[in-house]
Protein backbone atom coordinates (compact mmCIF):
# COMPACT_ATOMS: atom_id res chain seq x y z
CA UNK A 1 0.00 0.00 0.00
CA UNK A 2 1.30 3.52 -0.76
CA UNK A 3 2.26 5.62 2.29
CA UNK A 4 1.79 9.25 1.19
CA UNK A 5 -1.61 9.71 2.91
CA UNK A 6 -2.10 9.88 6.67
CA UNK A 7 -4.61 7.09 7.13
CA UNK A 8 -5.81 5.39 10.31
CA UNK A 9 -3.44 2.73 11.61
CA UNK A 10 -4.63 -0.81 10.97
CA UNK A 11 -3.05 -3.43 13.21
CA UNK A 12 -1.24 -6.20 11.35
CA UNK A 13 -2.80 -9.64 11.24
CA UNK A 14 -3.69 -11.52 13.33
CA UNK A 15 -5.86 -8.68 14.61
CA UNK A 16 -8.04 -8.71 17.70
CA UNK A 17 -10.09 -5.63 16.70
CA UNK A 18 -11.17 -4.20 13.37
CA UNK A 19 -12.03 -7.70 12.21
CA UNK A 20 -13.55 -8.31 8.81
CA UNK A 21 -15.52 -11.55 8.94
CA UNK A 22 -16.20 -12.74 5.37
CA UNK A 23 -19.08 -14.93 4.22
CA UNK A 24 -18.16 -17.55 1.61
CA UNK A 25 -21.29 -19.31 0.39
CA UNK A 26 -19.75 -21.32 -2.42
CA UNK A 27 -16.65 -19.68 -3.86
CA UNK A 28 -14.67 -21.87 -6.21
CA UNK A 29 -11.07 -22.72 -5.35
CA UNK A 30 -9.83 -20.22 -7.92
CA UNK A 31 -12.17 -17.51 -6.60
CA UNK A 32 -11.00 -18.15 -3.03
CA UNK A 33 -7.40 -17.88 -4.19
CA UNK A 34 -8.24 -14.66 -6.02
CA UNK A 35 -9.79 -13.25 -2.85
CA UNK A 36 -6.68 -14.03 -0.82
CA UNK A 37 -4.39 -12.46 -3.42
CA UNK A 38 -6.40 -9.28 -3.88
CA UNK A 39 -7.76 -8.70 -0.39
CA UNK A 40 -6.19 -11.29 1.92
CA UNK A 41 -4.60 -8.64 4.14
CA UNK A 42 -8.09 -7.37 4.99
CA UNK A 43 -9.79 -10.72 5.65
CA UNK A 44 -9.54 -11.87 9.27
CA UNK A 45 -11.78 -14.93 9.15
CA UNK A 46 -13.91 -16.72 6.56
CA UNK A 47 -17.15 -18.49 7.39
CA UNK A 48 -18.36 -21.11 4.93
CA UNK A 49 -21.99 -20.12 5.20
CA UNK A 50 -24.78 -22.33 6.50
CA UNK A 51 -24.12 -25.97 5.60
CA UNK A 52 -22.36 -25.19 2.33
CA UNK A 53 -19.13 -26.92 3.38
CA UNK A 54 -20.99 -30.22 3.64
CA UNK A 55 -21.70 -30.27 -0.11
CA UNK A 56 -18.52 -28.60 -1.42
CA UNK A 57 -16.66 -31.17 -3.51
CA UNK A 58 -13.24 -29.49 -3.45
CA UNK A 59 -13.44 -28.34 0.17
CA UNK A 60 -9.93 -29.41 1.16
CA UNK A 61 -8.42 -27.56 -1.79
CA UNK A 62 -10.26 -24.39 -0.87
CA UNK A 63 -9.30 -24.68 2.78
CA UNK A 64 -5.68 -25.01 1.71
CA UNK A 65 -5.88 -21.71 -0.20
CA UNK A 66 -7.13 -19.95 2.91
CA UNK A 67 -4.54 -21.75 5.07
CA UNK A 68 -1.66 -20.60 2.87
CA UNK A 69 -2.96 -17.03 3.24
CA UNK A 70 -3.14 -17.46 7.06
CA UNK A 71 -6.90 -16.87 7.05
CA UNK A 72 -8.81 -18.95 9.63
CA UNK A 73 -11.97 -20.68 8.45
CA UNK A 74 -15.06 -21.85 10.29
CA UNK A 75 -18.19 -23.61 9.15
CA UNK A 76 -21.62 -22.04 9.32
CA UNK A 77 -23.45 -22.14 12.63
CA UNK A 78 -26.43 -23.83 10.98
CA UNK A 79 -24.28 -26.95 10.62
CA UNK A 80 -23.52 -26.88 14.35
CA UNK A 81 -27.22 -26.51 15.11
CA UNK A 82 -28.10 -29.46 12.87
CA UNK A 83 -25.36 -31.63 14.41
CA UNK A 84 -26.77 -30.82 17.87
CA UNK A 85 -30.33 -31.55 16.72
CA UNK A 86 -29.30 -34.95 15.31
CA UNK A 87 -27.05 -35.82 18.25
CA UNK A 88 -23.94 -35.75 16.03
CA UNK A 89 -21.78 -33.13 17.76
CA UNK A 90 -18.87 -35.58 18.35
CA UNK A 91 -18.92 -36.45 14.64
CA UNK A 92 -18.90 -32.74 13.73
CA UNK A 93 -15.96 -32.17 16.04
CA UNK A 94 -14.07 -35.08 14.50
CA UNK A 95 -14.73 -33.71 11.01
CA UNK A 96 -13.46 -30.27 11.99
CA UNK A 97 -10.28 -31.85 13.33
CA UNK A 98 -9.91 -33.89 10.13
CA UNK A 99 -10.27 -30.71 8.06
CA UNK A 100 -7.75 -28.85 10.22
CA UNK A 101 -10.33 -26.24 11.25
CA UNK A 102 -9.85 -24.84 14.76
CA UNK A 103 -12.59 -22.19 14.75
CA UNK A 104 -16.25 -23.05 15.27
CA UNK A 105 -19.50 -21.13 15.34
CA UNK A 106 -22.16 -22.06 17.88
CA UNK A 107 -25.53 -20.61 16.90
CA UNK A 108 -29.16 -21.14 17.84
CA UNK A 109 -31.08 -18.98 15.40
CA UNK A 110 -32.47 -21.75 13.18
CA UNK A 111 -33.59 -24.48 15.56
CA UNK A 112 -34.93 -24.14 19.08
CA UNK A 113 -32.02 -24.87 21.38
CA UNK A 114 -32.37 -24.45 25.15
CA UNK A 115 -30.03 -21.75 26.44
CA UNK A 116 -28.29 -24.12 28.86
CA UNK A 117 -27.54 -26.59 26.06
CA UNK A 118 -26.04 -23.85 23.90
CA UNK A 119 -23.83 -22.84 26.83
CA UNK A 120 -22.70 -26.44 27.22
CA UNK A 121 -21.89 -26.60 23.50
CA UNK A 122 -19.75 -23.47 23.83
CA UNK A 123 -17.98 -24.89 26.87
CA UNK A 124 -17.44 -28.21 25.12
CA UNK A 125 -15.91 -26.68 22.00
CA UNK A 126 -13.87 -24.01 23.81
CA UNK A 127 -11.37 -26.57 25.13
CA UNK A 128 -9.97 -27.16 21.66
CA UNK A 129 -11.43 -24.52 19.35
CA UNK A 130 -11.78 -20.77 19.08
CA UNK A 131 -15.51 -20.31 19.55
CA UNK A 132 -17.66 -17.67 17.90
CA UNK A 133 -21.12 -17.71 19.48
CA UNK A 134 -23.99 -16.17 17.57
CA UNK A 135 -26.87 -14.38 19.29
CA UNK A 136 -30.08 -13.10 17.72
CA UNK A 137 -33.07 -14.22 15.70
CA UNK A 138 -32.99 -14.96 11.97
CA UNK A 139 -36.73 -14.34 11.63
CA UNK A 140 -37.31 -10.65 10.73
CA UNK A 141 -40.61 -10.77 12.59
CA UNK A 142 -39.05 -12.05 15.81
CA UNK A 143 -38.10 -9.28 18.23
CA UNK A 144 -35.89 -10.17 21.17
CA UNK A 145 -35.72 -7.69 24.04
CA UNK A 146 -32.38 -5.87 24.45
CA UNK A 147 -31.90 -7.19 28.00
CA UNK A 148 -32.12 -10.75 26.64
CA UNK A 149 -29.54 -10.04 23.94
CA UNK A 150 -27.21 -8.74 26.65
CA UNK A 151 -27.80 -11.71 28.92
CA UNK A 152 -27.19 -14.24 26.13
CA UNK A 153 -24.05 -12.42 24.95
CA UNK A 154 -22.59 -12.28 28.45
CA UNK A 155 -23.43 -15.93 29.08
CA UNK A 156 -21.69 -16.98 25.86
CA UNK A 157 -18.56 -15.00 26.70
CA UNK A 158 -18.53 -16.39 30.24
CA UNK A 159 -18.81 -19.91 28.81
CA UNK A 160 -15.64 -19.47 26.77
CA UNK A 161 -16.62 -17.82 23.48
CA UNK A 162 -13.88 -15.57 22.13
CA UNK A 163 -16.37 -13.38 20.25
CA UNK A 164 -20.11 -13.11 19.97
CA UNK A 165 -21.57 -12.48 16.53
CA UNK A 166 -24.69 -10.32 16.63
CA UNK A 167 -27.21 -11.64 14.11
CA UNK A 168 -28.05 -9.61 11.04
CA UNK A 169 -28.45 -12.40 8.50
CA UNK A 170 -26.74 -12.48 5.12
CA UNK A 171 -29.49 -10.15 3.90
CA UNK A 172 -29.22 -7.57 6.70
CA UNK A 173 -32.93 -7.55 7.52
CA UNK A 174 -33.25 -9.33 10.87
CA UNK A 175 -31.73 -9.35 14.33
CA UNK A 176 -29.87 -6.04 14.60
CA UNK A 177 -31.99 -4.61 11.79
CA UNK A 178 -35.54 -3.80 10.94
CA UNK A 179 -37.03 -5.56 7.90
CA UNK A 180 -36.06 -2.55 5.75
CA UNK A 181 -32.40 -2.95 6.76
CA UNK A 182 -32.23 0.04 9.10
CA UNK A 183 -30.27 -0.55 12.33
CA UNK A 184 -32.20 -0.97 15.57
CA UNK A 185 -30.23 1.84 17.17
CA UNK A 186 -31.68 1.47 20.66
CA UNK A 187 -30.88 -2.24 20.72
CA UNK A 188 -27.32 -1.73 19.48
CA UNK A 189 -26.71 1.10 21.96
CA UNK A 190 -27.90 -1.10 24.83
CA UNK A 191 -25.67 -3.99 23.76
CA UNK A 192 -22.60 -1.77 23.35
CA UNK A 193 -23.26 -0.12 26.72
CA UNK A 194 -23.25 -3.47 28.51
CA UNK A 195 -20.62 -5.41 26.51
CA UNK A 196 -17.21 -4.32 25.21
CA UNK A 197 -17.72 -3.91 21.42
CA UNK A 198 -14.25 -5.39 20.90
CA UNK A 199 -15.77 -8.77 21.89
CA UNK A 200 -18.63 -8.39 19.40
CA UNK A 201 -18.91 -8.91 15.65
CA UNK A 202 -21.79 -6.98 14.14
CA UNK A 203 -23.16 -8.62 11.00
CA UNK A 204 -23.44 -5.84 8.44
CA UNK A 205 -23.78 -7.11 4.87
CA UNK A 206 -25.16 -3.89 3.42
CA UNK A 207 -23.00 -0.87 2.65
CA UNK A 208 -25.15 1.63 4.55
CA UNK A 209 -24.98 -0.66 7.61
CA UNK A 210 -21.19 -0.77 7.42
CA UNK A 211 -21.09 3.01 7.20
CA UNK A 212 -23.38 3.36 10.20
CA UNK A 213 -21.22 1.13 12.40
CA UNK A 214 -18.00 2.89 11.36
CA UNK A 215 -19.59 6.25 12.15
CA UNK A 216 -20.80 5.01 15.53
CA UNK A 217 -17.86 2.89 16.68
CA UNK A 218 -14.92 3.92 14.49
CA UNK A 219 -12.72 2.14 11.98
CA UNK A 220 -11.80 -0.65 14.37
CA UNK A 221 -15.34 -2.01 14.72
CA UNK A 222 -15.67 -5.75 14.03
CA UNK A 223 -17.99 -6.40 11.08
CA UNK A 224 -19.34 -9.69 9.76
CA UNK A 225 -21.22 -11.28 6.88
CA UNK A 226 -19.12 -9.25 4.45
CA UNK A 227 -19.37 -10.64 0.94
CA UNK A 228 -16.06 -11.43 -0.79
CA UNK A 229 -16.68 -8.81 -3.44
CA UNK A 230 -17.21 -6.16 -0.76
CA UNK A 231 -13.98 -6.67 1.23
CA UNK A 232 -12.00 -3.94 -0.58
CA UNK A 233 -14.99 -1.61 -0.43
CA UNK A 234 -15.25 -2.08 3.35
CA UNK A 235 -11.54 -1.46 3.83
CA UNK A 236 -11.83 1.86 1.97
CA UNK A 237 -14.71 2.78 4.29
CA UNK A 238 -12.57 1.92 7.31
CA UNK A 239 -9.70 4.08 6.05
CA UNK A 240 -11.72 7.07 4.85
CA UNK A 241 -10.86 6.38 1.21
CA UNK A 242 -14.48 6.73 0.18
CA UNK A 243 -16.71 9.78 0.33
CA UNK A 244 -19.16 8.03 2.65
CA UNK A 245 -16.71 8.01 5.58
CA UNK A 246 -13.93 10.41 4.57
CA UNK A 247 -15.26 13.20 6.79
CA UNK A 248 -15.75 11.02 9.86
CA UNK A 249 -12.56 8.97 9.56
CA UNK A 250 -10.01 11.49 8.28
CA UNK A 251 -11.38 14.94 9.11
CA UNK A 252 -12.84 14.38 12.55
CA UNK A 253 -16.32 14.97 11.16
CA UNK A 254 -15.41 18.40 9.74
CA UNK A 255 -15.40 18.78 5.96
CA UNK A 256 -14.14 22.32 6.39
CA UNK A 257 -10.78 20.84 7.46
CA UNK A 258 -9.97 20.40 3.78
Amino acid sequence: MPRFLDLPERAPKPRSVGLTHVLDVGLSVSAAEGLTRTAGDYVDIVRLGWGSAYVTADLQEKLERYRVAAIPVMLGGTLTELAWLRGRVPELRAWLEELGIDHVEVASGTVEMPEEEKIELIRGFSDGFTVFAEVGEKDPAALMAPYRWVRLIKSALDAGASYVTCEGRATGDAGLYRPDGEPRTGLIDEIAHEVDPARLIFEAPQKHQQIWFIEQFGSQVNLGNILPEDVISLETLRLGLRADTLKEVLLGGDRAAT
